[in-house]
Formats: structure tokens, C-alpha cells, sequence
């Protein structure tokens, strides 16, 4: 490569990185209570494993609400005014969350506070991470779409992997409500980031309807929902799992998990190039099922953290992987749509995981969410060898 070739290239990481920056400072919002919600919900509220799964799935409802409306804005109107909003919402997130540290005397008040704060949490989420991916396709061109959702993963997992352990240590030295505070900070940093990036405007010109877009996108979107349980048992249950069997170290279990999963996207635009999505997907989710099968039988921690480790490393290439298959069947006017309306599929499996997982840990012990996710991924994996590589416009 000529010195030309690699200044292109750095200035280019570069600007991927300012935009990515802004995925990062949400899921550091979105990871910070992760390890402790769980059993702050079952043990001190006191509404028990299923309470609990639904606390940490509450945010998807909401998410899954708002993004196909977020990619209609991206598309019409650039992607800044979407961020802003969202950021403003995790700031609202952080408010409710301190609030319901109020209100613990009733625990019912607190609960619908907390839960309140959820929703903001995950209107945050929509909004910011799909418009922080438009944008960045908006700036690079969308024969950088992989590296784009690769690394914006990297950004969402990475925040994951470090505020996992740091909420842990804010709960335990300042009370559940310094994770509120410090949500209302990063979301002022979110603000403060995307007012100073450039601008993408919007697209002008009509595509194809939306229903179109959800037909080209829904075949691969199952396949992502099947596989994205594993990824929701895991957040959502590795907290309680290790709780019930007495172990410590749940914040490294997701800690493992984040870093795995970075791991493999940092070079997963290559890997695509060289192998094609679809079969590395296949590959993939093989090692998945391999890390939750760990996980569901761990005897031991160490067991555990390597088998979060493997599920993170197997559902890494995923999203990315078969959302470029997806939109390479989209016109640019509905990449936006289409992003909202593919992530849904992740949405609708987070938001589904959470209570139907923890109903079967409730009859069957902390272990079921996992044999639960193995379940779903394998079908994931059939469903993936139906699909075929796009050849064309």
C-alpha cells in the first residue's frame, strides 16, 4: 500500500472512529447496570427471577417501538438530529433511574421508575446506534459497510466490556443510583461529541416501499434474531446464574463476552472479503453454540467466563455479516429504513429472551437460559444454509 493509499485509509479510520465514539458513550450507558440489575431487582426489590428478566428486556420494548421511525428520520432528514434526540433520552434514563433510588420504601414506585428509565434507555439505544451507523455510511460510501458495523459493534460490546465491572464497583461504593449520575454524564459528552461532527443530509429521492425493504431484509433478520438469544441469555442471566451457584466474577463473564466479540470484529472486514458473509456466519455460530453449551454445563467459573468468551467470539460476525447481505438488496434512499427495520429483528429477540428465559429458570434452574440459547441458535445455523449470496442489483 503507497504512503497515499495509507493516509486515505488512517484519515478514514479516523472518521469512523469520531462517529463510532458515539455508540461507545451510549452502551457504556447501557452496560453500567448490567451485572447489578438483575439481583438488585430479584434480591433487594424483592420481585423475584422473572421481575428481573423483564427489567433488563424493558429497554428493548421501546427500542423495537422506535427503529423503523429512526431510519425513516436518518433518511429524510441526516442522521445528527436522531443522535441528539437519542442522547437527550439516556440523559431522561439516567434522571428516572436516580429517581427510583428515592422511592425503594415502595418498592412498586421504584420498580416503575426504574423500569420508566428502561424504556428512555432503550429509545437511546434505537436512535443513537442506527443513526451513528448511517452517518458513517453517509460519510465513507457503503462499500465500507462491514468495517462500518463491525466496528461500530466493537464500540457497543467495548462499552459493555468496560462499564460491566465499573458499575459493579459504582453500585458497591456509591449506591444504584451513582449509575444514574453517571448515564446523565456520558449522555452530556454524547451531546457535546455530535454537535461538533459533520453533517450527512438527507435523501430526497423516494425508494421502495417499506413493505419491499422488510421482505429483502426479513430472511436474513430471523437468522439474526435466532442467534441474538445467545447474546440476550447471556446479558441477561450470567449475573443470576453466577449468583445461584455462589461464584464470584459475573462482571468478567460479560467482561469476556465484549472482549471476545471486539476481538473478532477487528478483523472481521477482511475475513468477509476473503470468505463471504454466509459462511463465515455458519462457522460462527457453531462457536456459539459451543460457548452456551459451556456455559449451561459449567462446573466451575472459569468454565463459565470461557464459554461467555466463546458465545461472544461466535455471535460477533453475525449482525454485520448478514446485514451487509441485506443491504446489498436495498437502494440507497432506504439504507436507513432498512437498518431500523433489520436491527428490529434483534430487538424483538432481546426483548422476547429475557422473560421467556427467565420463566424457564424459574421451573428449571439458572442454567435453562443457556440450554435455551443453544436451541436457538442451531435453528439459526439451519435457517442460515438456506440463504444464498446476492449476485446483483
Amino acid at each position: 500500500m503507497n504512503t497515499a493509499s495509507q493516509t486515505i485509509r488512517s484519515n478514514s479510520t479516523l472518521a469512523l472512529i469520531s462517529i463510532v465514539a458515539l455508540t461507545f458513550f451510549g452502551y457504556i450507558a447501557i452496560g453500567l447496570p448490567l451485572a447489578v440489575l438483575p439481583t438488585y431487582v430479584d434480591s433487594g426489590l424483592g420481585f423475584g427471577v422473572v421481575w428481573a428478566g423483564i427489567a433488563v428486556s424493558t429497554q428493548y420494548v421501546a427500542t423495537i417501538i422506535s427503529r423503523a421511525h429512526v431510519g425513516r428520520l436518518c433518511d429524510q432528514y441526516g442522521p445528527r438530529r436522531s443522535v441528539l434526540l437519542g442522547f437527550l433520552a439516556y440523559g431522561l434514563s439516567g434522571a428516572l433511574t436516580i429517581a427510583s433510588t428515592f422511592t425503594v420504601q415502595v418498592p412498586t414506585a421504584s420498580l416503575a421508575l426504574l423500569l420508566a428509565g428502561r424504556l428512555a434507555l432503550g429509545i437511546g439505544e434505537s436512535w443513537v446506534s442506527t443513526a451513528a451507523i448511517t452517518w458513517a455510511i453517509g460519510l465513507m460510501g457503503s462499500r465500507e459497510t462491514v468495517r462500518i458495523i463491525s466496528w461500530n459493534g466493537i464500540a457497543t460490546y467495548g462499552g459493555i466490556a468496560l462499564a460491566a465491572p465499573f458499575g459493579a464497583w459504582l453500585q458497591g461504593q456509591y449506591g444504584f443510583a451513582s449509575i444514574g449520575a453517571v448515564t446523565v454524564l456520558l449522555a452530556i459528552a454524547g451531546l457535546m461529541l455530535a454537535q461538533s461532527r459533520p453533517p450527512v443530509p438527507g435523501v430526497k429521492e423516494n425508494g421502495i416501499g417499506t413493505g419491499q425493504v422488510l421482505s429483502r431484509v426479513a430472511p436474513f433478520g430471523v437468522a439474526l434474531a435466532l442467534a441474538s438469544s445467545g447474546f440476550g441469555v447471556v446479558m441477561a442471566f450470567v449475573a443470576l446464574f453466577f449468583h445461584s451457584r455462589g461464584w464470584e466474577g459475573a462482571s468478567f463473564a460479560l467482561s469476556a463476552f465484549g472482549l471476545a466479540f471486539m476481538g473478532v470484529r477487528l478483523g472481521l472486514a477482511q475475513a468477509v472479503a476473503r470468505f463471504g458473509g454466509l459462511p463465515l456466519v455458519r462457522i460462527s455460530l457453531v462457536v456459539e453454540v459451543i460457548g452456551l453449551a459451556l456455559l449451561a454445563l459449567a462446573p466451575s467459573p472459569t468454565i463459565a467466563i470461557i464459554g461467555a468468551a466463546l458465545a461472544g467470539a461466535g455471535f460477533a460476525p453475525v449482525f454485520p455479516a448478514l446485514g451487509n447481505e441485506a443491504m446489498e438488496r436495498i437502494p440507497p434512499q432506504n439504507r436507513g429504513v432498512a437498518l431500523g427495520l433489520y436491527s428490529i429483528f434483534l430487538d424483538v429477540s432481546l426483548g422476547a429472551t429475557g422473560p421467556i428465559a427467565g420463566i424457564a429458570a424459574d421451573h428449571l434452574g439458572y442454567a435453562a437460559p443457556f440450554s435455551l440459547g443453544v436451541g436457538a441458535v442451531l435453528l439459526s445455523l439451519l435457517l442460515s444454509l438456506g440463504l444464498r449470496r446476492h449476485h446483483g442489483p
